[in-house]
């Protein structure tokens, strides 16, 4: 077995998360943004392309068996790249159709979101499995950690540029911010990732033949009950993570009368938390990783998941009751503590996904699992945005209730994730580990 990476490597591929989601906040914010505000088009056609961005990565099990095949992921991560970018810069042409009313809009733009879709899709499962395979177990949380931070970084400071330089507005001046974002994205990567995975590995044969066909090597994956449940997890889970994304805001200007910048200042407090509970999720989980070999460390990991579940349910029931106090309960606080408990939860769950992708009976398959899992999470985040969103407009229609409908879809959420913690928990193979672990912990 090749040496696993050591933290210049796992630094080096979380710049690819970092240019992943450049170009996505580029295609899913800012294009979002002067569609429905410069050029007034109906904020459902931004909320369409970007929900059919998400129906488009249920095609990551196929990236993933592909890149399981090649025993490769380079290739992959740089054609995602590829595609990822021009599928953002036709976005950007498609606004210039749409703006003139032309009827070539619509098919672009959708042509457009599909390859922004597809991008992610190839880059991102090729990514995680390129993780999966070459970071050694004890290192798998805090390297979760670091290339979600560094995501969320590259995320922060686009928008920060982009914001800067598209001032003042025009489309040809959106067309260049977004040509200097795509293409030094592509390059970014094409630099970080180049030479980082070396040879493949020598590994046990899979249970898997590489010649095997998609479908063969799907129904041997969700043959296994730990990878079955692990994907209801991860729906779970990230269906009560997206949930309450389009209504917190809402709700601070609805309940608290929160003006514009005072509920976007809110939503620095909840990243600010997300990355505080990365970070101790990625050192704490490595720490207690570390001390273990086989399944108690996969235990833990199991165990940081589900705390990060419980801790998010208990500030959604926070929010719940927020929305029944009205002003004068402590806002920013309950949702600090939803962004520390989010965080927690995100990296130990990606920590956890590596660990099983990686593992006994993964070997040769880390693509292919990591695929279905990140279907399972497109799915959810299609869904949990719309379905908040939705739930909050319904429940004001029929109950007349603002305050009432908030906290009915804020306990629903933490209903969710505290099934999901169950399942985090008690998975399959892995019951006598997981009481290993509480014992350990709890002296």
């Amino acid at each position: 077995m090749s040496r696993g990476l050591g933290w210049g490597g796992i630094v080096r591929l979380g710049l690819v998360q970092s240019a992943i989601g450049a170009i996505v906040m580029l295609a899913t914010s800012l294009i979002n943004r002067v569609m429905v505000v410069e050029y007034a088009l109906p904020a459902a056609l931004p909320a369409g392309l970007v929900a059919w961005h998400y129906a488009v990565q249920l095609s990551r099990p196929a990236w993933g068996h592909g890149s399981d095949r090649g025993r490769r992921r380079t290739p992959l991560i740089l054609v995602g790249m590829a595609t990822l970018a021009l599928g953002a810069m036709l976005a950007v042409a498609a606004v210039s159709l749409l703006a003139r009313g032309s009827g070539a809009g619509l098919p672009v733009a959708i042509l457009a979101f599909a390859m922004i879709g597809a991008g992610v899709g190839a880059a991102g499962t090729s990514l995680l499995a390129l993780l999966a395979t070459r970071v050694t177990p004890e290192r798998r949380a805090a390297a979760a950690a670091i290339t979600w931070i560094m995501m969320v970084a590259g995320i922060a400071v686009t928008a920060g540029v982009a914001g800067a330089l598209i001032d003042p507005f025009s489309l040809q001046r959106l067309a260049i911010v977004a040509g200097v974002v795509a293409g030094g994205a592509v390059l970014l990567a094409a630099l970080a990732v180049w030479g980082v995975e070396g040879q493949p590995p020598e590994r046990p044969a899979p249970d898997v033949a590489p010649g095997t066909s998609f479908g063969a090597a799907l129904r041997a994956m969700l043959a296994d009950p730990e990878a079955r449940r692990f994907t209801a997890f991860v729906f779970l889970s990230m269906l009560a993570y997206s949930m309450q994304d389009l209504i917190l805001e809402p709700f601070a200007g609805l309940m608290f009368g929160f003006t514009p910048g005072q509920s976007t200042q809110l939503s620095g407090v909840q990243h600010g938390g997300v990355l505080c509970g990365m970070i101790l999720a990625g050192v704490g989980g490595s720490a207690f990783t570390g001390r273990t070999s086989g399944g108690g460390g996969a235990a833990r990991l199991r165990l940081w998941t589900a705390a990060g579940c419980i801790g998010s349910a208990c500030a959604l029931v926070g929010l719940a009751l927020a929305a029944r106090a009205g002003p004068g309960w402590p806002l920013a606080g309950t949702i600090a503590l939803l962004g520390f408990a989010n965080g927690v939860f995100a990296v130990s769950a990606i920590g956890t996904m590596m660990a099983l992708a990686g593992g006994s009976g993964g070997e040769g398959r880390e693509g292919l699992r990591m695929g279905v899992w990140g279907a399972a999470q497109a799915i959810a985040f299609g869904l949990g945005g719309l379905i908040g969103a939705v739930g909050v407009d319904v429940g004001r229609a029929w109950t007349g209730s603002t305050g009432g409908t908030f906290a009915i879809v804020f306990l629903t959420e933490a209903l969710l994730f505290l099934v999901a913690a169950t399942l985090a928990i008690r998975a399959p193979g892995r019951s006598r580990d997981a009481r290993v672990a509480v014992r350990t912990l709890a002296t």
